[in-house]
């Protein structure tokens, strides 16, 4: 017997996880105003740049690789191959930045954001591994990266 979930109920909850991880609080798992876009408008770039810890990767290059990272799903959800990915890339070229690079960078995510969440909302259907196991990697990656940065935070301050 196969078990089903009505493509309505599973998209508008997964919209509200990638709303409340991205832009705006709904009370579902991030205290007001921690989003990930609210957190980024609270970091300088000097702040961006420090390396946590001395050895680890700076916050510049955590939403760099957020960013990498949906554009390789964006791909992989639109049916296209992504290949062998390196990414490891971003930690290795991604150091201290400048106010306008860190602005690019939070430019970069946004854009990239607003486009996966218009490709999404576009899909008519959802009975595909690729777009639910992506979309669904979507949030708890980017949750994750939001947590180290917001545990970085604390780090710096």
């Amino acid at each position: 017997m196969t078990k089903t979930i009505s493509q309505d109920i599973f998209t508008k909850e997964l919209f509200d996880f990638l709303d409340e991880t991205f832009e705006t609080h709904h009370g579902i798992f991030l205290d007001q105003g921690t989003s990930l876009f609210d957190t980024l408008e609270t970091i300088s770039a000097a702040k961006a740049s420090v390396p946590i810890g001395g050895k680890c990767a700076s916050l510049a290059a955590q939403v760099a690789h957020v960013t990498f990272y949906l554009e390789v799903l964006e791909r992989h959800m639109a049916g296209h191959e992504v290949g062998n990915v390196d990414w490891s890339k971003i930690w290795r070229i991604i150091k201290e930045v400048t106010p306008d690079e860190w602005m690019h960078i939070k430019q970069a995510l946004k854009q990239t954001y607003q486009r996966v969440t218009a490709m999404l909302r576009d899909f008519e259907s959802w009975n595909d591994e690729d777009r639910i196991g992506g979309a669904l990697a979507i949030v708890v990656h980017t949750a994750y990266h939001l947590g180290e940065i917001r545990q970085a935070l604390c780090t710096l301050e």
